[in-house]
C-alpha cells in the first residue's frame, strides 16, 4: 500500500509543475511583443537588452548634469536684506508740504531716486542698500532745499529723518536806486566829504576821495564853504593865531582884550573871506570844481607835484583840467583886502604878498595832509 501512494504523490507533483511551467509560458508571450520573443542569444533579444538598458544610461546622464540636492546652503551667495528711509515733511508752523520732492541721491551721480510726499507730508523710500551711504534732499515751492547727512542704513534698517519746520525760501531782492540826475550824486557825494577830518579833528571838506566825481552846483559850492566857516575847527584856528598875534603884536593893535578882539575878528574875516571866495564865488562864476582830487598812487614826488599843482591847475564843472583862476583869483583878493582889516600902521603892499604867502602855505599844507596823512578808509573811497 505504501509505494502505490508515493507514486500517486510523484505523479501529482509532475502534473503541478508543468501546469506551472504553461503558466509561466503564457504570462511571459502577452508581457512582451511578438517580434521580441525568440530564444535566447539572438539578436532581437540583444535589441530588447539594449532598449532595455538605454532609460537607464539617460536617467545616470541627467542625474550627473544636476547638483546634488543635499549641497550646503551655507555655500549659495548671502542676500543683504534691504532698508527704508520714511519721514515727514511738515513747514514752520508743523502743517505737512503736499508735493515736495525727495530725491535719495548715492555716490554715483545717477543713482538717484525720488518721490513725491503726500497729502499728509509723509514719505517713503523702500529697498534702500545697507552700508552705501546716502544723501537725501528735499525741495518744495516756497521752501528753501533741505539735506541731510550722509544716511548709512543697516540690513534690515528703517530710518526715520526729521524734517520738521522747513523753512521758507529766502527772497533776495535788490533795489537799485538810481538818481534822477547828477545833481543828486554831487549832494551824496559832498555830505560824505563833510564827515571826514584828519585825526578826527582837522576838517577835510574839500578833499575828493571817488574817481570822476560829479560837478558841483552852486548852491552845493556856497553850501561846503559856509560849512568850512562855521566848523569849530576853523574857529579855535582862527583863536589861536589871533593869540599868536597877539603875542607878536603883529599887526600893531596893541594889548589887551579889545586888541585881541580885532585881531580875532580881522583874521576871521580874512578866512572866511579867502573861503567863500575860492570856494564858492569864483568858482561858481568860473565854473571850476574848488576842491582836492587825492592822487593816492605813484612816487612820493609826483604825489607831492600833485599835491602843489593842484594850486595852479584845477577840474572845471565840465571834467577838465584848466588853470585854477578861481583859487589864484581868490587868494590876491583876500591877500588884498586883509589891508582893510588891519590898522593904518601895518597896511602896506608887502603886508599883503606876506598874508598871500601864509595862504598859499596854509593851502599846500592842507593838499599834503590829504594826499599823504587824511586818507580814508576803503568803504569811503570805493575801492
Amino acid at each position: 500500500m505504501t509505494r502505490p501512494r508515493s507514486l500517486s504523490v510523484a505523479c501529482a507533483l509532475a502534473l503541478a509543475a508543468l501546469a506551472s511551467a504553461s503558466l509561466f509560458a503564457k504570462v511571459t508571450t502577452q508581457s512582451l511583443p511578438s517580434d521580441l520573443i525568440t530564444t535566447p542569444g539572438s539578436p532581437k533579444v540583444q535589441l530588447l537588452s539594449a532598449r532595455h538598458d538605454q532609460p537607464q544610461q539617460s536617467q545616470q546622464s541627467q542625474n550627473a548634469s544636476l547638483p546634488p540636492r543635499n549641497q550646503d546652503n551655507s555655500e549659495r551667495a548671502p542676500v543683504s536684506e534691504t532698508g527704508i528711509i520714511r519721514g515727514t515733511v511738515t513747514d514752520i508752523n508743523d502743517a505737512p508740504v503736499l508735493g515736495a520732492t525727495v530725491a535719495l541721491q548715492g555716490r554715483d551721480p545717477n543713482d538717484v531716486r525720488s518721490v513725491t510726499t503726500n497729502e499728509n507730508g509723509f514719505f517713503e523710500i523702500r529697498e534702500v542698500e545697507p552700508g552705501l551711504p546716502y544723501e537725501v534732499s528735499i525741495r518744495a515751492p516756497g521752501f528753501s532745499e533741505w539735506k541731510s547727512s550722509g544716511v548709512t542704513l543697516e540690513p534690515g534698517e528703517s530710518r526715520i529723518l526729521d524734517v520738521s519746520k522747513l523753512p521758507l525760501e529766502e527772497v533776495r531782492t535788490d533795489i537799485v536806486v538810481t538818481p534822477e540826475s547828477s545833481d543828486e550824486i554831487a549832494i551824496e557825494q559832498v555830505q560824505t566829504e563833510e564827515k571826514q577830518r584828519g585825526f578826527l579833528i582837522i576838517p577835510n571838506f574839500y578833499a575828493v576821495y571817488t574817481p570822476n566825481p560829479a560837478p558841483l552846483t552852486a548852491k552845493l559850492k556856497f553850501s561846503l564853504a559856509l560849512r568850512v566857516a562855521r566848523d569849530p575847527f576853523t574857529l579855535a584856528g582862527v583863536a589861536a593865531l589871533a593869540g599868536i598875534g597877539q603875542a607878536e603884536d603883529n599887526p600893531e593893535y596893541g594889548p589887551g582884550a579889545k586888541a585881541y578882539g580885532e585881531r580875532y575878528a580881522a583874521n576871521y574875516a580874512n578866512d572866511f573871506t579867502n573861503t567863500m571866495l575860492d570856494g564858492a564865488i569864483l568858482a561858481s562864476v568860473l565854473h571850476q570844481d574848488p576842491r582836492y582830487f587825492y592822487k593816492g598812487t605813484g612816487t612820493t614826488e609826483s604825489r607831492v607835484l600833485h599835491a602843489i599843482s593842484s594850486l595852479f591847475l584845477a577840474k572845471g564843472d565840465d571834467g577838465r583840467w584848466q588853470p585854477n583862476y578861481s583859487s589864484l583869483g581868490g587868494d590876491l583878493a583876500t591877500a588884498a583886502l586883509s589891508n582893510f582889516y588891519y590898522p593904518k600902521s601895518s597896511r602896506s603892499v608887502g603886508v599883503a604878498f606876506q598874508s598871500l604867502a601864509t595862504i598859499e602855505a596854509v593851502h599846500v599844507t592842507i593838499r599834503l595832509l590829504g594826499e599823504f596823512a587824511f586818507r580814508p578808509s576803503k568803504a569811503r573811497t570805493g575801492t
